[in-house]
């Protein structure tokens, strides 16, 4: 199913009522301006519809001929369902507007297919439909809004940004759908690959991770004080390059949230070295300010590509608290890295792991005590040497 919103179909479909109640119920015609419509032209809402009708069937790549009743009897799914499929997509309810294409019936009758082949239980392909809403609703306007409006700025006086933005799609749909296609193989054969290599099926949904937080530090006196293009290309610079630095130190960026990202590794090393990598790339950047970090190690839940439990709210905590340019880790992390080798031990009685390179030093702050978390031993952590 499409977005569901009857957007410009239900404009067009307006003006026409508009058009069709221009007369009145006994067929006289009704009371009309005194200034002519130049012949051909509609006026510039109704131009603009047109366009804006013809972008979304061009995206969509079908007319829209079915009512939500009759998509979902079409595709032999009763109506309830379709409705929860539909609004765990993220569409929002347009009663039987006539808005829905074949596609929309193809999309309902695989995923109840799947349900009813036993692949699927009903909840599941709920959470199918609605992880897979939730990331392409963001992706799309992420794509819009960072390079669709750049590029169809109108080349010539007279042009507007629709007429331009129709070409512009038309070539850009068939390689990004490619691309788009693309990506999720090689991040669905990345996360495929991480799961056959637990060893226990719990470990599947309740698994032991490094999660981190790296936050701009006063990020809400900046937005008081930058113009509104100055604080995008802000947000822009940092999510882009903390997002280019997990990647590449082998850890999953696991959300943005403007001023702060969340990032996971499978081990503590591997997120220390991204923590310390942030902090050294963003120092580097003139237009962002100081980085801090927080670092926990244990078991979280992972649901829809989130992770939640004590540890992600731990590695919150830290990074509240850490101070500018640092990254602070737990008294878990630490045992993990002393254990790796990755940095000396630094608790009475810990065993040095012989034959071992230390990468990291750890220093002790003092013990402090942390709503909902009890009393935390902080650790700052730093690049040895």
């Amino acid at each position: 199913m499409d977005s569901g919103a009857p957007g410009a179909a239900e404009r067009s479909g307006r003006a026409s009522e508009r058009r069709r109640d221009s007369h009145t119920g006994n067929g006289e015609a009704a009371p009309v301006s005194d200034t002519p419509t130049p012949a051909g032209d509609d006026g510039p809402e109704d131009h603009d519809d047109n366009v804006a009708l013809r972008l979304e069937q061009l995206i969509i790549g079908a007319e829209r001929e079915y009512t939500p009743f009759q998509a979902a009897k079409a595709a032999g799914v009763p109506m309830e369902m379709a409705s929860r499929f539909w609004r765990a997509m993220g569409f929002p309810d347009i009663g039987q507007a006539k808005a829905l294409t074949e596609a929309d019936v193809l999309a309902l009758r695989r995923l109840a297919g799947l349900v009813e082949a036993g692949l699927l239980s009903e909840p599941m392909a709920v959470q199918v439909a609605r992880s897979t809403g939730q990331t392409t609703a963001r992706l799309a306007d992420w794509q819009i809004d960072s390079f669709l409006e750049g590029l169809t700025e109108p080349p010539e006086p007279g042009m507007t940004r629709s007429e331009v933005a129709y070409p512009l799609v038309e070539l850009l749909l068939p390689e990004l759908e490619e691309f788009l296609v693309y990506v999720w193989r090689r991040q669905l054969a990345a996360a495929a690959g991480r799961v056959v290599q637990e060893q226990d099926d719990a470990e599947l949904v309740d698994r032991r991770l490094a999660v981190g937080f790296a936050d701009l530090v006063g990020f809400t006196r900046l937005t008081r004080r930058l113009e509104e293009e100055e604080l995008g290309e802000l947000v822009e610079t940092f999510e882009t390059t903390a997002a280019d630095q997990v990647a590449e130190y082998g850890g999953r960026l696991i959300k943005t949230l403007g001023d702060e990202v969340l990032f996971a590794a499978d081990d503590a090393a591997t997120a220390a070295g991204i923590g310390l990598r942030l902090i050294e790339t963003m120092a580097g950047n003139p237009i962002l300010p100081e980085l801090r970090v927080g670092i926990a190690f244990g078991t979280v839940t992972t649901r829809m590509g989130d992770v939640f439990g004590n540890t992600v709210n731990l590695a919150s905590r830290l990074t509240s608290i850490a101070p500018k340019d640092a990254v602070l880790v737990d008294d878990a992390m630490r045992k993990e890295l002393t254990a790796a080798g990755a940095a000396p031990p630094a608790g009475p009685g810990e065993p040095a792991p012989e034959g071992r390179d230390h990468r990291f030093t750890l220093r002790p702050l003092h013990q402090r005590p942390v709503r909902g978390l009890g009393i935390i031993a902080p650790w700052q952590l730093t690049r040895r040497g």
